[in-house]
């Protein structure tokens, strides 16, 4: 290991179940999201290193977003998450500390949401492309993307202090 490797952790070892394995792993995910936020400045996660305009801060924004509409929409059918807004483009006016605790806020959601369903196959509330999908489809969908925003997120990281690690 090297020294900049400050942030590894161990990936879950739960296997008690279908729902407590995959809520490990996408908690897992978003841990490792919010885990390069920490000890930077508001300039530092909110830096432009790609062409795409992807940044840290971004990325958070963007999850929330996502979470809300998988989990808020289309599993527990709230209509007030049906057009979200994907972007990454974080407003001045809101600060780091105002997305990080959205995110924490729409987690908690969508874990509720989750542990409500108790049984992965069941449809999801809201159809996904004219398709009741199951609630399985949807944590599997999160976890692939929060896991590669991870990926994105442990690069930007990297990127401006050297710090890597999951």
């Amino acid at each position: 290991m090297t020294s900049t490797e400050t942030q590894r952790q161990a990936v879950p070892f739960e296997d008690g179940g279908e729902l407590a394995t995959a809520l490990a792993f996408l908690t897992f995910a978003r841990e490792c999201v919010v885990k390069k936020t920490d000890g930077l400045t508001e300039e530092q996660l909110r830096r432009v290193l790609v062409d795409t305009g992807t940044n840290l801060l971004g990325l958070v924004q963007h999850l929330t977003a996502a979470e809300r509409y998988w989990f808020g929409h289309h599993v527990a059918g709230l209509t007030q998450y049906q057009d979200v807004d994907f972007g990454m483009a974080v407003p001045e006016e809101v600060s780091a500390e105002q997305v990080l605790a959205a995110y924490r806020e729409a987690i908690a959601a969508s874990d509720a949401a989750i542990t409500a369903s108790a049984d992965l196959s069941r449809p999801v509330a809201v159809p996904v492309r004219e398709e009741l999908l199951s609630v399985r489809w949807v944590l599997a969908h999160m976890t692939g993307e929060t896991a590669r925003h991870a990926g994105h997120a442990d690069i930007l990281r990297e990127q401006i202090d050297g710090v890597t690690g999951r």
